[in-house]
């Protein structure tokens, strides 16, 4: 949490209908339907709130303190647990889990210490050894592969435009037997390929795709999705008759960073001195193609900051949603990343942490009442 957000802490999104806030989840969206119905991002904001932190909202919707700083965050959840008299056992590392008769829990720690309890919550995000104790508990978990990253792409030449961005641009991922992925937005080129909103968004869509594919696989970027490919033809052809005599690698007549059009022309071979006059009929349908229909290949896959993200976990079938128990050990309640659930970049993967919890800690509540 403290990493997050560039050390801002992306709390949730500025997104307050259940309905549509499920539509930024690759995986677990339908699940989350009913859940976000008793606890969205709107209730998240009331909560911090009524604990003094203040949230704001960003012109992407993106919602932090409005001191900038994650420490508001992690000192209010620290003084929230201490208030409600939350014991926090620091240095004691679980090395397993076991439900004993009577439908009591064990926890046997690695100091040799042995907890026991009556109701459980697993919140171990993407912990291997959280999987392991879900698995042995009698629970199955989708193999955890990465999401959220960005896109290695081999071209010396593209890499050397690194710090050029364009927002929007359209990406389609293609690979061999799958049917494409393709989102829009802002677009970064870095020191080792692509980045920004509309690769994160992709990966996360595409996460269990291009893992399954070693992360070999093809980009499509129509890096001026605001015009159909016959409008950026008629607009090149109007350049082409206006500005014959000048040069093309000088003069673009798009609207793009002018070292990534010179960049874009080299690539369909057109020479730093040829003009637009000179520009043959095959040439000028190939920039057509490179500047809609730009073809590059991913080659691996690199982290987007510090922030890590799973797709994967504890299959959502086995889970109620209404309380976050398990549907096959009574007693035992799930939240967060360690579910088969994951969200795009924005908040997101906050939120159904923040939502899970919650329901699961009502439910616990109200179960030691009964």
């Amino acid at each position: 949490m403290s990493v997050s957000g560039g050390g801002r802490c992306n709390v949730t999104h500025a997104c307050f209908d259940a309905n549509e806030l499920v539509q930024y989840y690759p995986r677990g969206g339908k699940a989350l339907r009913g859940a976000f119905a008793r606890f969205q991002a709107q209730d998240t904001v009331d909560w911090f709130a009524t604990q003094g932190v203040r949230l704001k909202t960003e012109a992407d919707g993106r919602m932090f303190p409005i001191t900038d700083s994650s420490e508001t965050i992690v000192d209010c959840l620290m003084n929230a647990a201490t208030a409600t008299g939350v014991e926090i056992l620091t240095g004691t590392a679980v090395a397993s889990i076991k439900q004993s008769q009577g439908s009591q829990f064990e926890i046997f720690c690695r100091s040799g210490k042995i907890i026991k309890c009556d109701r459980l919550l697993l919140a171990t995000g993407s912990s291997r050894v959280g999987y392991q104790i879900a698995q042995e508990l009698g629970h199955h978990i989708e193999s955890p592969v990465p999401s959220l990253f960005t896109f290695n792409i081999s071209e010396a030449k593209l890499r050397a435009l690194a710090g050029i961005s364009v927002n929007p641009a359209r990406l389609r991922l293609c690979a061999d037997g799958a049917s494409p992925l393709e989102q829009t937005g802002p677009l970064l080129i870095t020191h080792w390929g692509l980045s920004g909103p509309a690769v994160l968004k992709l990966s996360a869509w595409g996460a269990r795709l291009l893992h399954d594919k070693h992360y070999q696989a093809t980009l499509l970027v129509n890096w001026l999705p605001d015009f159909s490919q016959e409008q950026v033809r008629q607009n090149i052809l109007a350049i082409k008759n206006e500005w014959g005599k000048r040069a093309i690698a000088l003069h673009r007549g798009v609207d793009l960073p002018h070292r990534l059009w010179q960049y874009i022309i080299a690539r369909v071979g057109i020479t730093t001195d040829e003009r637009w006059a000179e520009l043959s009929n095959k040439t000028l349908n190939l920039l057509v193609q490179e500047l809609t229909q730009g073809q590059y290949l991913i080659s691996g896959k690199g982290v987007f900051k510090e922030e890590f993200v799973t797709c994967g976990g504890v299959n959502l079938k086995e889970i109620n949603f209404k309380t976050m128990e398990s549907k096959i050990v009574p007693n035992l309640y799930f939240a967060g990343e360690i579910l088969d659930i994951d969200g795009v970049t924005g908040g997101f993967n906050f939120q159904s942490a923040w939502t899970t919890g919650y329901l699961a800690g009502k439910a616990m509540g109200e179960n030691s009442a009964d």
